[in-house]
Order: C-alpha cells, then sequence, then structure tokens
C-alpha cells in the first residue's frame, strides 16, 4: 500500500498582499489626517466619540487602574475654548478675504494667517502719502470702515487687536517730521487707531506697536519688495498672543 502523500507545507508569515494593502491603508489615515481641520470639529459629535473610551452600555473599556495623564483627555479638550474660538477666527477669516475682494485684487489689502492671529495688511501707499503718517481720507475710507464691521462683529466680541506699522530700510529724511523709521512707523500705527476709533472700534481692545524695517516680508533690492514690506498689519490676535 503505497504511503500517503504529505500535505505541501503551508508558506509562513504574511502575505504579499496584505504588505500592499496595511501601506495603502496607512497613506490613506495619514490623508485624511493631514485633511482634519480641529477648528470645524462638531462639539456634540466629539462628546459621543469621547464617551466610547469610557464604555457604551453594557461593553465597558477604557479605564486603567490609576489615573493617568489620560483620564482626563477628554475633560481637557471639551474645556478649551479654543474649538469655539477657532470656528470664530475661521469665519473672521472667510468674511474679510469676501469683504476685501476689491482691495484684494488691486493689492492694497491682503489677508492671511500666522502663528499672531488673521493679519490684514494694508499696503502704506495706498494709504498714506509718500514719507507721511496722514492718512488718505479719500482712499482709505471705504476699507476702514469695512474692517470697523469685522472687528466689532460677535464672532469677535472677546477678541484682541494689535495694529503694527512697518517700514522699508529707506531712511526718513533728516530734515522732515520723523527722526527715523521706529517714528514713522509708530505714527502710522497709531494713525489707523484713531481713524478705527472714529468709525466706531473700542480703542480699548487694541495694542500698537512700530516695527520699523525689522520685519521685512521681502528682500529691499527692488522697489516691488520695498513697497511689499511698507504696509500697516491688523491682527486678531490668536489665544497665544493676547
Amino acid at each position: 500500500m503505497p504511503a500517503p502523500k504529505k500535505c505541501p507545507k503551508c508558506p509562513e508569515g504574511t502575505p504579499d498582499w496584505m504588505v500592499t494593502y496595511g501601506d495603502m491603508t496607512t497613506l490613506l489615515l495619514t490623508f485624511f489626517i493631514m485633511m482634519f481641520n480641529v477648528s470645524e470639529i462638531d462639539v456634540t459629535q466629539m462628546r459621543i466619540v469621547l464617551a466610547a473610551f469610557q464604555g457604551l452600555g453594557t461593553h465597558q473599556g477604557g479605564n486603567t487602574l490609576q489615573a493617568g495623564k489620560m483620564a482626563e483627555l477628554g475633560n481637557t479638550v471639551m474645556a478649551l475654548p479654543s474649538m469655539e474660538r477657532g470656528k470664530a477666527l475661521d469665519r473672521a477669516r472667510k468674511r474679510a478675504i469676501s469683504a476685501f475682494q476689491p482691495e484684494i485684487r488691486t493689492k492694497m489689502v491682503r489677508v492671511k494667517e500666522d502663528e499672531r492671529g488673521l493679519v490684514i495688511s494694508l499696503a502704506a501707499d495706498s494709504f498714506f502719502r509718500p514719507a507721511s503718517a496722514e492718512i488718505d481720507i479719500e482712499e482709505s475710507r471705504r476699507t476702514l470702515e469695512t474692517l470697523v464691521d469685522l472687528l466689532t462683529s460677535p464672532d469677535l466680541a472677546d477678541r484682541k487687536f494689535r495694529i503694527e506699522g512697518h517700514t522699508d530700510s529707506s531712511p526718513t529724511d533728516p530734515a522732515g517730521p520723523w527722526k527715523s523709521n521706529w517714528e514713522l512707523s509708530a505714527a502710522r500705527a497709531v494713525n489707523v487707531l484713531h481713524r478705527l476709533a472714529e468709525y466706531g472700534a473700542d480703542e480699548k481692545k487694541f495694542q500698537v506697536a512700530g516695527f520699523a524695517a525689522t520685519v521685512p516680508l521681502m528682500a529691499e533690492d527692488t522697489p516691488e519688495g520695498r513697497a511689499y514690506n511698507r504696509r500697516v498689519d491688523i491682527i486678531i490676535l490668536s489665544d497665544g498672543h493676547l
């Protein structure tokens, strides 16, 4: 009687297709994490997700033998005022881009976000006469009134603002009213504050600073670069810069 045939030995280890599948899943997860915007979190849904880590119904889980740093994660996340404040700042950005469309097209105004918060930059050459801190009211009235409407909106009721004056590195005229660019940049920022207050902004919510030419945005080897650096930034401050 012939001996029974032995079954072929099954291959060991993970099948090749699982490696590719795992890579694809990881890449998809990374993609969606990158697209995730904390400011768009739905608070109710977040509470449901956090509750799941403490157990749902008869299924208990998420508990440890002793309290650790993660034990307060749910309370910490939900207690952060930055969640709702982040939404408010995002709404302000969208509103600013919409409201300042004419000025953005003509490069009178730029809107961006950085570590300071939401920054609305006024091109100095469009708002001030050369080497002057006097605001050209005819050119700037519409823009400043629109800016006040934004800063006094309910979304920004608990926000603080800062006005920063910036110049290029060209020295001021020794025979002129400004000893240096420090005085000129500060005076421009102060005058913008005065105009905003005249149009209804609460000046108690503002800070004012002059930076002269110490914070350039572009190289100053061209007239365009120097013009880009001459600006007044109105900043809706983030929580870390209040």
